[in-house]
């Protein structure tokens, strides 16, 4: 496959130019937009995923030819047109705080910008180019802060032609096929426009790695698929909250409290009445108690009361704070009917200014408002394995399921269904819990285990290992759910494969990159060399 035509005329009278040509200026900047609007529309709540592949293809054209300074403002300003209408839901903390987010993840774009416009000068550069998508979202998963790696072209893909290869590479390998989707689509249009009499069998090629492509992501996740090892009947608690919308939801604790253990109290009645089976297992929200129910003996006889009205164990959101109260742990609680609180998982991943404050003493300085965060989360470190009824569960908490690694760990850990708890009440109606629930239908495909979302206010959801969503609750209205769901046995390749194609494929992406700087300045010296006058003797 070879390199974009290079028609941008000579340098000099002798010697070609090694740029590719490309778009004037106007129409570059139009594209990247288009590239950054694209990926948004790709994304929930709009859900129009096939626009991924065009995003990427756009975002190539936008660059291709260009120098380093101007690919790197064009990426900016694809970065910009995503990221600013897509995190508006961080506004919940303030204008101020929902546009420096969107600007620290914008910039990230100007650098793979830079990459794009090396790698295209490269034979099969389709190839190369999805895989600096890859290295990009790499890098933004996990600096600074932890990272934060919302937005990414896998997470526009929960149900489509391209999630099945999230089973064989996690998030990384589905970002790479809608990458390369998108690659190979410039490819043909360029055949097009640059031969359009010989451009018939090149297009053919290209359709048909795109048809390879879809039909590879469709029959990839029943290679080495897990097993059904039993079945399970989970129910699901959202108990609703008091005042959607407002920064300090958690303050009417008691309140919130009150209404997932009444949830729990309508399950048993139903149960009771025969209208819904015996659940083996209940899986509340993340703060269902964010009053510290080891230490304050009202709340721990609501919850125990709770349990033994169903006869199930619980597992129930829980805050657990210092002896001093300066940190917390945001818990997930197994609660026997019998023994009470047992084993836990504690959310690894927290969202920066919402669950802790980093460097407080600078930031509070300028933003006073920080200061209603009393105490800072401190993250877990351990994988959520949970043993609850004879299955064991893989828990990860509302930020953690857009890590790669919580899920997939506690998975390998022996995880057999996926459960996450999770607290988006602040965020109801501004398309953030649906944004939410498409990641949770990709890492149901990656582990080949159907996946229970439990939310305080919405969106709870049971999805289906296939990505499929089988059950999903209204907004801000309290619900309660039950389902007969395969606990699995055995993993899938992106399970056992862990971090290991991301790393390959940014590995490619580097190496490809350092490759075109490489071939460009021995291009560039054969150019001065050829160009240089010829030395004769001295007069």
């Amino acid at each position: 496959m070879d390199a974009p035509p290079d028609t941008a005329g000579p340098r000099t009278g002798t010697t070609p130019s090694t740029r590719p040509a490309g778009p004037p200026t106007a129409l570059r900047a139009l594209a990247a937009a288009a590239s950054g609007l694209a990926q948004l529309l790709a994304l929930p709540p709009y859900g129009l995923w096939w626009l991924g592949p065009l995003s990427a293809a756009l975002l190539a054209y936008a660059v291709l030819g260009a120098r380093a300074r101007r690919a790197a403002w064009l990426g900016l300003v694809a970065g910009a047109a995503l990221m600013v209408p897509l995190l508006r839901w961080q506004d919940v903390f303030g204008v101020d705080v929902w546009l420096v987010i969107a600007a620290a993840e914008t910039v990230y774009y100007a650098p793979m910008a830079i990459a794009l416009a090396c790698v295209l000068r490269l034979p099969g550069w389709p190839v190369w180019t999805a895989a600096v998508w890859v290295l990009q979202e790499a890098v933004r998963a996990r600096f600074p802060l932890g990272g934060f790696p919302w937005g990414k072209l896998a997470y526009a893909q929960p149900d489509t032609p391209f999630t099945g290869f999230a089973a064989w590479g996690s998030s990384a390998l589905a970002t790479f096929a809608v990458a390369l989707a998108g690659g190979l689509l410039l490819w043909g249009v360029l055949r097009v426009a640059r031969a359009p009499r010989t451009a018939l069998l090149p297009v053919a090629g290209a359709a048909a790695g795109l048809a390879a492509l879809v039909g590879t992501g469709v029959a990839a996740p029943a290679v080495g698929a897990p097993q059904t090892d039993h079945t399970a009947t989970v129910a699901l608690v959202q108990g609703n909250v008091p005042g959607v919308g407002r920064m300090d939801i958690l303050g009417e604790r008691m309140q919130v409290l009150r209404n997932h253990v009444d949830g729990v109290h309508e399950l048993a009645d139903r149960v009771d009445a025969g209208e819904i089976p015996q659940p083996d297992l209940v899986v509340l929200p993340e703060n269902a108690s964010d009053i510290d129910t080891y230490t304050d003996p009202e709340a721990a006889a609501l919850v125990d009361a709770a349990a033994r009205d169903i006869g199930a164990p619980l597992l129930i959101g829980v805050t657990r704070y210092s002896d001093d109260g300066t940190e917390r742990e945001i818990r997930s609680v197994v609660w026997d009917p019998e023994d009470g609180a047992g084993e836990h998982y504690t959310k690894r991943y927290l969202v920066p200014f919402g669950e802790y404050i980093p460097f407080r003493d600078f930031f509070t300085r300028f933003v006073a408002r920080l200061e209603q965060i009393g105490s800072d989360a401190v993250p877990g470190t351990e994988p959520g394995a949970l043993d609850m009824g004879g299955t064991t569960v893989a828990a990860a908490i509302c930020f953690d399921i857009a890590f790669d690694a919580p899920v997939r760990e506690s998975v390998a850990a022996g995880g057999q269904l996926i459960v996450v708890p999770t607290n988006n009440a602040n965020y109801n109606f501004t398309g953030q819990s649906d944004q939410q629930l498409a990641i949770t239908q990709l890492r149901a495909v990656e582990h080949g285990r159907p996946a229970v979302v439990a939310s305080t206010s919405g969106i709870s959801a049971v999805v289906a290992a296939d990505g499929s969503v089988d059950y999903r609750s209204p907004e801000a209205e309290a619900a309660v759910h039950t389902a007969e769901l395969p606990a699995m046995t055995g993993t899938t390749p992106a399970t056992r494969l862990g971090a290991l194609p991301e790393a390959a494929l940014s590995a490619v992406a580097a190496v490809a990159v350092g490759a075109a700087v490489v071939l460009r300045r021995r291009s560039a010296a054969r150019s001065a060399s050829a160009t240089a006058p010829a030395e004769g003797p001295s007069a």
